[in-house]
């Protein structure tokens, strides 16, 4: 009884076109390799080992037995696509939350107001402020990111128990073309003598690129200022004759 060995040949991985064209839709889709028992069969099939020589079989005769492996055929073309060898895999950015940016911060606003620190029991006092869009490089969970900031509300304490939410920070009176103590949308009106520190806390909405589109982050980022106090006086009125440059110790002076 004969037994038959099988033969492990390792054949280079390329993909090879049909002699009718060096297209990728004429490509092989996987590597397949067959062992008979008898001979490898590397993607084309050969004679069984009977009826003559054949592609493949070994030659008989001597008690001895051989595989001649022939040179093999330059293809026309070789399309190095969808090779089995290769496994892609493609990685996607992170979804973003709003609290995966806090290393990021945007600047504080600048707040301000007119009468410059000096507000009237009763009549309006301006108060506004100023942010602007940012713009800040940095990473996120390991990715190169750029996040920016765009105001999108301005909430004013005025130091008495008041709040406003305004869509703007407000502007100056001169900015306006409006006269002092003239009402605005960020302006309040203190009901009792004293001093009053106001703040404010800007909104910011978040978007956040990768290097391609911007992608909005759900939520928002605050960045607040304070340190603008309004002093509030009590004003009277009287008849005098004279200034208060004139007389000094006149009544209101």
């Amino acid at each position: 009884m004969r037994f038959l060995s099988a033969l492990l040949i390792t054949v280079p991985l390329m993909v090879a076109v049909s002699s009718t064209g060096c297209g990728a839709q004429d490509a092989w889709t996987a590597c397949e390799v067959g062992n008979t028992g008898t001979e490898v069969n590397v993607g084309a099939s050969t004679g069984s080992g009977g009826g003559g020589a054949q592609v493949g079989d070994a030659p008989r005769g001597g008690g001895s037995e051989s595989a001649d492996v022939a040179d093999p055929v330059e293809p026309d073309c070789v399309v190095e696509l969808r090779r089995c060898d290769i496994n892609y895999q493609v990685e996607a950015p992170p979804e973003v939350t709003i609290e995966d940016l806090a290393s990021f911060r945007p600047a504080v606003p600048h707040l301000g107001g007119e009468p410059s620190g000096f507000g009237v029991v009763g009549m309006p006092t301006n108060v506004y402020a100023s942010a602007s869009a940012q713009e800040i490089p940095g990473e996120i969970l390991g990715w190169d990111v750029v996040v920016r900031f765009e105001p999108a509300a301005y909430v004013f304490s005025y130091g008495d128990g008041t709040t406003t939410r305004s869509s703007s920070g407000g502007s100056s009176w001169s900015a306006l073309g409006q006269p002092q103590f003239t009402p605005t949308a960020t302006s309040h009106v203190y009901a009792e003598r004293g001093v009053y520190p106001v703040t404010v806390t800007v909104e910011y909405t978040a978007a956040v690129t990768f290097g391609s589109t911007w992608r909005p982050v759900p939520g928002v980022v605050t960045s607040s200022a304070g340190g603008y106090e309004v002093d509030v006086r009590e004003v009277r009125t009287a008849l005098v004759d004279r200034t208060c440059r004139e007389d000094p110790a006149g009544p209101g002076c």
